[in-house]
């Protein structure tokens, strides 16, 4: 995934440390458990957090303050909070798959999807209780939490009031998807006491690459082609969502035309391929592709207060290739 084959990064012993985690004696919990690490996904956040680490000196075996496991139980604790806001999302979403398999809410019922995050939630504050610097870490992952809890609330609240504006929808996305990779990113540095600046620089770069992903996404839901990105387009409009493409047009001259589009969720025949159109005829589309490249950039930047070494350059990498996905 990173390019530079002598970096640890999330692979079969990742997996096994998070199912030894998951372990429960209560069978549905477990089923979950186990969908959980076989659907594997492509552990960014995990990645990120072992990325971090050795690009501060950490490696597997090494006798550093925290150790190698401490390292991978981080890297555990992260994919514990973003699985866990998962089951609660595709309940909130009445999503029917997650990872091409069916969502747990819909196998299992309300009650087990809620419960079996929750429970994620749990083994998670214990994986912190034992970390050095376990209160630090702890404070920091559940700051993160309740960003990512209002994020989502904050999402159904501006479709409910029809409130459109690019402040919101920056706040809409740190909570959805940056808030997590600036934790992923910036927490092995509290757990290795890195100094202050170098935690600054991690958390920076975190936060630019999800609000650069994010972006990225979005536009894709716009812009992107069906049958490279496996779905429909036009998924956020049909929810009442304006993303960054759609916040450009609404200052323009269809701006009243669009608005509508967007109040009624899409829901004439049509609607999705007009907000397209008028994305790329007006220049909303490339805006948006300007504003990724420069948060992307400013992710890049942000490692400059790091030693050059493998795990850095695999770091900025990462943000790179949403520069490169662009073209």
């Amino acid at each position: 995934m990173t390019g530079v084959a002598a970096l640890c990064v999330p692979d079969a012993t990742f997996d096994a440390r998070l199912r030894e985690v998951l372990r429960s004696d209560v069978e549905f919990i477990e089923l979950i458990g186990d969908d959980l690490v076989a659907a594997g996904g492509k552990r960014v956040r995990p990645l990120l957090v072992l990325l971090a680490a050795q690009a501060l000196g950490a490696q597997p075996g090494s006798g550093l303050a925290g150790g190698w496991g401490d390292v991978l139980d981080l890297g555990v604790g992260v994919e514990l909070l973003h699985s866990a806001s998962l089951l609660h999302d595709d309940l909130i979403d009445d999503a029917d798959t997650r990872r091409g398999q069916q969502a747990a809410f819909r196998r299992f019922g309300n009650v087990v999807s809620v419960m079996s995050g929750d429970f994620m939630l749990s083994r998670l504050l214990v994986l912190l209780s034992g970390m050095p610097g376990g209160p630090a870490l702890t404070r920091m992952f559940g700051q993160t939490a309740s960003v990512i809890c209002e994020g989502e609330v904050l999402q159904f609240q501006l479709a409910a009031y029809q409130e459109y504006e690019v402040r919101h929808y920056l706040q809409v996305i740190h909570g959805k998807t940056a808030a997590l990779t600036e934790l992923a990113a910036s927490a092995p540095a509290v757990l290795l006491g890195a100094p202050a600046h170098v935690r600054e620089a991690l958390a920076t770069f975190g936060r630019e690459y999800g609000m650069a992903f994010q972006m990225q996404d979005d536009l894709l839901d716009l812009a992107g082609d069906e049958a490279v990105i496996g779905k429909p387009v036009g998924g956020d409009l049909r929810e009442g969502k304006a993303t960054l493409p759609v916040l450009a047009l609404l200052d323009g001259p269809h701006g009243s035309e669009v608005r509508d589009i967007v109040e009624r969720r899409a829901a004439q025949p049509g609607d999705v391929e007009r907000v397209r159109l008028l994305a790329a005829q007006f220049g909303a589309l490339d805006r948006t592709r300007e504003e990724i490249r420069r948060r992307a950039q400013l992710a890049i930047d942000a490692l400059g207060a790091l030693p050059l070494s493998e795990a850095r350059a695999a770091l900025e990498g990462l943000a790179r290739r949403e520069i490169e996905r662009l073209t």
